[in-house]
């Protein structure tokens, strides 16, 4: 039987040895002295009581003590809730509203009066425990809650996903043998792979396990600045927006940085237009990974450099393309998504109506929509709520957005709905201009109305350098709304 999470974090630990696994503010830290951290904040957990089921609040930032606490956390069998920056009072106070403690880094655990409710552990505290030297022994069963997810929060308070402890088990980042060849072919790249904002980040947590399966080091920057960061730290790696991958192309074709090191780059977050990925790959070279998954299933699917603009791969997951009705449909037929992934959640934490809609018989219900070409590659067409109601007909965003980007005009195409007093709702474009290029509202609102329908085309347009984005790093499209 295989030893629950984070038993194969300790493993990888005690076999690298002397292998340097971080660089951080000027030092190399061995895989040893990180494995000895781990042991030691694991005790100063214990020593205070702290077990399965306790929930536990990160707020930490990248480092290998932060690094040291996660594992900790999970050792001791902790329902572990990070904390990621750029969230509001309200927002953390959300979060953090079923945990007993919250470990921070921050100075003296500086701001305790805002952390939330709970009581206060400064890591500096936990990293002076002993250290007996002897391996720790993962203290949670299968079903115990390993963590508490939450999404980026976009339509409100951030949804919590309930993972357990077998599923972050049998996640994929720790398992070579089960390595998809999309995720085989990225591993190769993370020889030194850059991290910044939070490890307590469900994507820089299981990117960073997976360079450390695939023998590299994770390097941290804090706060990012792209390409200096790439090009100092002779980066092979690192994890971008698509507003990140516009601005650093942008920045490579003014003036160019040696970024020679550069291997990979993982955009996750929100979906890549051809049109964007074809530039990137013209000037920083076949390097972007698309990466698309959702807070409550992990990875779904992901498309290497050499996969067509706009496709996203084969997926490695069982999924289905169903209908309205609920049945799968052929090769080529839209439809809204459904996934089962080997360490998808179980459900929302407190939302049982919630939980009974979008996790149904094993499946989660992705509510994007998309399809499957005949060679098994999938291609997004939109979500299944993100919908503009004109004269009571319902008008998905996602097809308008992908039609409008095709434009030589535009780069990036957002659509919100906005109150109409004739229709109810009208389309209301938000577009990043081409470089040289100036969009026109009648060009744009005639290639909609000759492709898919006139309600649908735009009935407003509104040029932006760029999108606003969540602390999550997805499209904001509340603060376009408000500020259309």
């Amino acid at each position: 039987m295989t030893e629950q999470f984070p038993g194969r974090v300790l493993d990888l630990l005690d076999a690298a040895g002397r292998r340097p696994v971080f660089e951080h503010a000027g030092r190399a830290v061995s895989a040893a002295e990180l494995l000895g951290t781990v042991r030691r904040v694991t005790h100063g957990l214990r020593v205070r009581g702290i077990g399965p089921g306790d929930g536990v609040a990160l707020r930490l930032g990248v480092s290998p003590e932060a690094f040291a606490a996660i594992v900790a956390a999970h050792v001791v069998g902790a329902r572990v809730v990070g904390v990621r920056p750029g969230l509001t009072v309200r927002q953390r106070w959300h979060l953090l509203a079923d945990t007993a403690f919250t470990v921070t880094d921050r100075p003296d655990g500086a701001d305790t009066d805002r952390q939330g409710p709970g009581k206060v552990l400064a890591l500096a505290d936990l990293l002076v425990a002993r250290d007996d030297g002897v391996r720790p022994t993962p203290s949670a069963g299968p079903r115990d809650i390993a963590r508490l997810i939450h999404t980026s929060g976009s339509t409100g308070v951030p949804k919590a996903c309930v993972q357990t402890y077998a599923a972050m088990t049998g996640a994929w980042a720790l398992r070579p043998d089960a390595w998809p060849p999309a995720v085989r072919a990225l591993a190769a790249r993370l020889d030194r792979f850059l991290v910044f904002g939070t490890l307590a980040s469900q994507v820089m947590m299981e990117y960073g396990l997976l360079a450390l399966a695939a023998g590299g080091t994770l390097v941290t920057v804090e706060p990012p600045s792209f390409p200096d960061s790439i090009e100092r730290h002779r980066a092979t790696a690192s994890v971008i927006t698509v507003a990140g991958l516009r601005r650093l192309t942008a920045a490579q074709r003014a003036s160019p940085a040696d970024l020679g090191s550069l291997r990979a780059l993982m955009v996750s977050g929100s979906p890549l237009e051809p049109g964007r990925l074809r530039e990137a790959s013209e000037v920083l070279g076949p390097v972007v990974f698309h990466g698309y998954g959702q807070t409550e299933t992990g990875m779904i699917s992901m498309a290497t450099p050499e996969d067509e603009p706009g496709s996203l791969g084969v997926p490695p997951v069982d999924l289905e393309i169903r209908d309205t009705s609920g049945r799968p449909v052929p090769p080529g037929t839209d439809g809204e998504l459904h996934v089962r992934t080997p360490g998808q959640s179980v459900g929302y934490w407190g939302e049982p109506a919630l939980t009974a809609e979008v996790f149904v018989d094993g499946w989660v219900r992705t509510r994007d929509l998309g399809r499957l070409d005949p060679g098994g590659r999938l291609w997004l067409t939109g979500r299944t709520r993100d919908v503009i109601i004109v004269n009571a007909n319902v008008y998905y965003a996602g097809p308008v957005e992908r039609l409008l980007a095709t434009h030589p005009s535009v780069a990036e195409a957002y659509v919100v709905g906005v109150p109409d007093d004739d229709t109810g709702e009208a389309v209301h474009a938000f577009v990043v201009p081409a470089e040289g290029r100036t969009p026109d509202l009648c060009e744009l609102r005639a290639l909609v109305t000759a492709n898919l329908e006139e309600a649908s085309a735009p009935t407003r347009l509104t040029l932006i350098r760029e999108i606003p984005v969540t602390p999550g790093g997805k499209p904001d499209k509340r603060r376009l709304a408000a500020g259309g």
